[in-house]
């Protein structure tokens, strides 16, 4: 039993530490969080169309090289 109580205080300890450390974070709010959310959407998408032209033209000079 004594091993039961001393995981449930742990436990218990574990959550206050974590409760007390999120209470310390700077959240960002609601206009930064759409703002850096946009910022991640058209980087992911200029990303994407960069290696998409990459893709594309690494394959026609494969083509070539393959004739």
């Amino acid at each position: 039993m004594g091993k039961v109580q001393a995981a449930v205080s742990g436990a218990q300890n574990f959550i206050g530490e974590v409760h007390a450390e999120l209470k310390k974070c700077a959240w960002p709010t609601q206009s930064e969080l759409i703002q850096s959310t946009g910022v991640v959407i058209v980087s992911v998408f200029i990303l994407a169309i960069v290696v998409s032209v990459s893709d594309l033209i690494l394959m026609q000079i494969m083509k070539l090289v393959i004739r």
